[in-house]
């Protein structure tokens, strides 16, 4: 039998090729501070009319039980503000992140920023931070000068392990309201 190096290599390169590194960049996540053109960052005083506001709680889960609450499955949360209104922008006021004792573990915001209709914002959790614990929430305050379609506020949590993954969303709750628009009365 005659050796044939050039198959050898092009066997030993195919095999090189199709095999993919374990180590996957991460993108690098965004400054909670970081804004965006459909962000802005506000300054409310005195002058500033509330018609509406909420505030949302929002349950989150920083890793669930399986096998019997033998083993933990850590996972990633992305809180979501989604502000659903066509045409008028609401300013979250504040995001602050709790743990499962009820201690203020992040404020997420330095200071308010609007968000443009139909634009949305979102604050990162990283599946290695279990600060949080399995009862971790967050609290989001918003408020609007007119009357408005109420934002969706929400989690999104996630979690992979070699071929086993789950997600699942958390929706928030509102605990607290205030409407102090006023309508015409009709004639």
């Amino acid at each position: 039998m005659k050796p044939y190096p050039h198959i050898y290599l092009a066997i030993a390169v195919i095999f090189l090729a199709s095999c993919k590194s374990t180590n996957i960049p991460t993108k690098s996540q965004p400054d909670a501070t970081q804004v965006t053109p459909s962000q802005k960052i506000v300054t409310l005083d005195n002058n500033f009319k509330i018609a509406s506001s909420q505030t949302v709680y929002v349950p989150v889960y920083s890793h669930i039980y399986h096998h019997n609450r033998q083993e933990v499955f850590e996972l990633a949360a992305t809180l979501s503000i989604r502000n659903t209104d066509l045409t008028n922008p609401i300013i979250i006021t504040s995001v602050r992140y709790y743990n499962s004792d009820g201690k203020l573990v992040k404020q997420y915001l330095e200071r308010p920023i609007q968000l443009d209709a139909l634009a949305s914002r979102d604050f990162f959790i990283n599946r290695n931070d279990t600060s949080g614990g399995l009862g971790a929430n967050f609290i989001v305050e918003w408020v609007a000068q007119t009357e408005i379609s109420e934002p969706i506020v929400e989690a999104v949590m996630i979690g992979t392990d070699f071929q086993q993954g789950i997600s699942f969303i958390s929706p928030g709750r509102v605990i607290k309201s205030q409407n102090n628009y006023k309508r015409s009365p009709l004639k």
